[in-house]
């Protein structure tokens, strides 16, 4: 026999199985809030460039004030494309269709 606590936790454990079309709206939900996450195409795109040229920079090694200026553009480049994610994140009423 069951107990009051353990009565209610087996009527709560105990459910209809989802229909067809809620699991179709749990799946469709589920994949939106991974694409969610996923960072933008035009973004990803600008972090591996800013990137690949501070790479380039180090690589070729830095021996004049230009290269030191292209240092820090490319590493300001980095910083905007990771602060202009993160915010975009923290907004809770944009969607990433919504962003520009």
């Amino acid at each position: 026999m069951l107990s009051g606590n353990n009565q209610q936790a087996a009527q709560r454990t105990i459910s209809a199985p989802p229909t067809s079309g809620e699991t179709r709206r749990l799946a469709s939900e589920a994949i939106a809030k991974r694409l969610e996450r996923l960072p933008r195409a035009e973004w990803l795109g600008q972090t591996i460039a800013s990137l690949c040229w501070i790479a380039s920079v180090l690589a070729y090694g830095i021996t004049s004030t230009g290269d030191w200026l292209q240092l820090l553009a490319a590493s300001s480049w980095l910083m905007a494309n990771v602060a202009a994610e993160s915010r975009a994140r923290c907004l809770p009423h944009e969607s990433p269709s919504a962003r520009p």
